[in-house]
């Protein structure tokens, strides 16, 4: 049934946030929803099917709130709540269904929020258990929260220091045919978790951090024999681990320490017949209590939306194949 709703904002000052450069925003969300929305001054009229008008009206308080609280809106922000509005009616007398208090993680740069309701849960089981897995394809923001996690739990003081880790699988035994020295050697494999970093954290900031020893990136088997306490630990791309390593690091987990494992299952680098960790750790963890596993799948994807479609039909070539 088609609809018309009229709505009236009362901060004018707050928008040309709300509705986006040359109302850019009001016009994406025409796009998506199929629907048709005019202004004139401080007031917009939604036009359309029930549903779809409804939708807009909940998307545009909800981004007025964000503007409010000081946070950065765009496109990416209108195609997150469209995700939590679609699972809260798929899953409407499920537990985790969106609710309107969602985890907001504070770090010195940004705040940042879940832009999909597994990312909502991953957030949370970070907050709330020691040890967590999250699973699932690219882009799904498994490395980004974690860093984002950690980095607010260290400003917080709920942490003493921060140990980011990944395999230097494609270096193998080869890094001494590398230019450079061991940092030099490295430092490519650990890009993206200094990449996140540079996003939470000032440079200056974040570089005296490294040097006292406060952040700590390193090589997974740069983790062999420690013991790793009143620490947040992070163990990215965790699917081109071997089983022993997997069995290493999550055996270094110390008092008042969490650790976070992420990984991608389809995308091990390591040779063939050598069984990925993250796969072994699945199997045999899964049952633990309190080890919190989060599965992403392509609808959580949040970088580009030609993303989750090179995924699909990756996963449809897979079952294919299967």
């Amino acid at each position: 049934m088609s609809t018309t709703q009229t709505l009236e904002f009362r901060h004018n000052n707050l928008l040309p946030l709300l509705f986006g450069e040359h109302n850019s925003h009001l016009n994406y969300l025409e796009q998506k929803l199929g629907i048709q929305i005019s202004d004139r001054g401080n007031t917009v009229t939604l036009s359309g099917d029930d549903v779809s008008v409804k939708t807009a009206e909940n998307i545009l308080n909800s981004l007025l709130e964000k503007i409010e609280k000081k946070r950065e809106i765009g496109k990416a922000e209108i195609d997150a709540e469209l995700r939590f509005i679609k699972n809260k009616r798929k899953n409407k007398d499920k537990e985790f269904a969106v609710s309107k208090n969602k985890t907001v993680i504070q770090t010195k740069k940004k705040s940042i929020a879940a832009r999909s309701p597994n990312q909502e849960a991953y957030l949370r089981a970070m907050l709330e258990h020691e040890m967590v897995f999250g699973l699932g394809p690219a882009g799904t923001g498994k490395t980004y929260l974690a860093v984002a996690t950690a980095v607010s739990m260290y400003l917080a003081g709920d942490v003493e220091r921060l140990i980011f880790c990944r395999p230097a699988v494609e270096a193998g035994e080869r890094l001494g045919f590398l230019p450079g020295d061991m940092k030099e050697k490295v430092d490519p494999y650990l890009r993206p978790i200094y990449d996140a970093l540079h996003d939470m954290l000032p440079h200056d900031l974040m570089m005296k951090k490294i040097e006292t020893g406060d952040i700590e990136i390193a090589p997974l088997a740069f983790m062999r024999g420690r013991t790793l306490s009143n620490a947040f630990v992070i163990l990215d791309e965790a699917q081109n681990s071997t089983t022993t390593q997997m069995k290493m690091i999550l055996t270094r987990l110390g008092e008042s320490s969490r650790m976070v494992i992420t990984g991608d299952l389809s995308q091990t680098d390591l040779p063939v017949g050598v069984k990925s960790g993250l796969r072994d750790a699945t199997e045999i963890l899964n049952d633990v209590d309190d080890i919190k596993f989060i599965y992403f799948d392509r609808e959580d994807v949040t970088r580009h939306k030609l993303v989750s479609k090179i995924v699909k039909a990756y996963d449809q070539k897979g079952e294919n194949t299967r």
